[in-house]
């Protein structure tokens, strides 16, 4: 089975699958994980044979894009799909111009995750709903 890893309109799907991750799974509340960032926000969607398996949020910032809401759900994570969504959001963002960077905010049992893509940590750790980060950066 591929992924297809493709940018959605359908922000219901992300939600959904951003709900079951995020909100059920690693107990953030629905106050933290909704916002008012979606309607202007670029979305990508992972699919396996039509089924929503993960997704992530793309927003830009001056000459930075930052990665956010990346979810995987569980049965798929291990399969590479996670890193192909990291990719392709950096590939989108290399094709805006302007931007010269890619930021996001990693939960620090993923830092090495990132670290494999070409992320560099900055900054302290803080806390980011319950749960300890780090922001990473790679250049553009």
């Amino acid at each position: 089975m591929t992924a297809v890893i493709a940018v959605t309109d359908d922000i219901a799907a992300c939600r959904a699958l951003r709900r079951t991750v995020f909100i059920e799974e690693q107990g953030v509340s629905e106050a933290d994980e909704i916002d008012n960032l979606d309607g202007q926000a670029t979305h990508l969607l992972a699919t396996v044979e039509g089924r929503p398996v993960g997704s992530a949020r793309l927003l830009t910032y001056g000459s930075t894009g930052k990665i956010g809401r990346v979810c995987v759900l569980a049965d798929q994570r291990g399969t590479g799909l996670g890193a192909a969504l990291i990719r392709a959001a950096v590939e989108h963002f290399r094709t805006q111009p302007g931007i010269t960077s890619v930021k996001l905010g990693a939960q620090t049992h993923a830092l090495g995750f990132y670290e494999r893509l070409g992320f560099t940590a900055q900054g302290p750790e803080y806390d980011d709903a319950g749960i300890p980060h780090r922001d990473m950066l790679l250049p553009l």
